[in-house]
């Protein structure tokens, strides 16, 4: 097994300009071009925690809080909250800044899921995460929880099977 890493080895921040052709016809960001850009700094965060080609196994519920008007700036701010055998979660959250008016808004927050793999497209073994702030140990303490959901929801895992669910739905 490769050494475990820290989970703030992972941190990825991108930062793009919303141009006209990322607009929709109310001139904000389309939400494709933003699901892309969070994918993209997922798989980013992902890779530098396995160092190994990544895939994207599942995208978690994106709901988008806030628009992201042409000429603001978005930034999203990636990394790992739980490492698995193959797979890691990762949490995305994005920003958007209007940097004349000096305001920042959180827009949204979504976790991906990915898998390492080898040359082959082969899942391979990664690296524990390790977390170490309040904010990152809390990720990782219900990383679980989501990861169990995901599977049920993706018929995976029989819902009896989930242990960690349990204690959400039968609190």
């Amino acid at each position: 097994m490769p050494a475990a890493k820290f989970v703030k080895e992972s941190t990825t921040i991108m930062t793009e300009m919303v141009m006209p052709n990322d607009t929709n016809t109310l001139g904000n960001l389309y939400g494709g071009n933003l699901m892309r850009m969070m994918d993209v700094a997922a798989a980013i965060a992902a890779q530098k925690h396995s160092n190994r080609i990544v895939v994207t196994a599942s995208v978690d519920n994106v709901s988008f809080v806030n628009p992201i008007p042409l000429g603001h700036v978005v930034t999203l701010e990636a990394k790992i909250t739980r490492a698995f055998n193959t797979s890691m979660e990762v949490i995305v959250e994005v920003y958007s800044e209007n940097i004349p008016a000096g305001t920042k808004t959180k827009t949204n927050q979504a976790f991906l899921t990915f898998v390492a793999v080898d040359q082959s497209g082969r899942p391979i073994e990664i690296a524990e995460a390790i977390p170490e702030t309040e904010k990152e140990k809390e990720l990782f303490d219900h990383a679980l929880q989501r990861r169990q959901l995901r599977l049920v929801l993706a018929g995976r895992m029989k819902p009896q099977d989930a242990s960690e669910l349990k204690t959400i739905f039968n609190a």
